[in-house]
């Protein structure tokens, strides 16, 4: 079974690894960053790192362009949004149920 690029379940499965976590919160504070950058202080190599970048791009949830002689990475904000809607949505719906049972049990 292939995921869309755009499926929740790809968005979540990329966010759900300690490293690339790490990654977009130092994507999200300093902004576009080459892999040297990014793997910079890391226990992850280089090639490490852009396979971590990889499976966010396939989510896009990151993406990566050209700055001269370097490839720079930065986040798909709207992505981002999308996954803060989509939890939001779960949020809303676990508040109606536990509504729903808190009026049963009273």
């Amino acid at each position: 079974m292939s995921l869309r690029r755009n499926s929740p379940a790809r968005l979540f499965a990329a966010l759900g690894d300690e490293t690339r976590l790490g990654l977009i919160a130092r994507l999200c504070a300093r902004g576009p960053l080459s892999i040297t950058e990014l793997a910079a202080g890391m226990r992850v190599t280089r090639q490490g790192i852009t396979k971590h970048l990889r499976v966010m791009e396939r989510s896009g949830l990151a993406h990566s362009k050209r700055r001269g002689r370097q490839s720079v990475w930065e986040v798909d904000l709207r992505r981002v949004a999308e996954g803060q809607r989509y939890l939001q949505q779960i949020s809303t719906e676990w508040d109606k149920a536990l509504a729903r049972l808190r009026a049963f049990v009273e």
